[in-house]
């Protein structure tokens, strides 16, 4: 459907895109690995870093599909 008809005026997703909730769950994803190649090398403030950003990530979608349940 062309940009500016239908669901694309009602959608926070850009085209071409898994929308925020799927880039949340990437960047969630990423950050675990990180996170644990961080915490093998001892890099203790990067890992609290990268622990934060994980549980925003995964508190962002929790809260997105909760209120499409809703």
């Amino acid at each position: 459907m062309p940009p500016g008809r239908g669901e694309g005026l009602l959608s926070d997703d850009p085209p071409g895109d898994g929308g925020p909730d799927e880039a949340a769950s990437f960047i969630a994803e990423s950050v675990a690995d990180l996170a644990l190649l961080a915490r093998l090398h001892r890099l203790g403030v990067l890992v609290r870093l990268l622990d934060m950003a994980q549980l925003e990530a995964e508190e962002r979608v929790r809260l997105r599909s909760k209120r499409k349940l809703s």
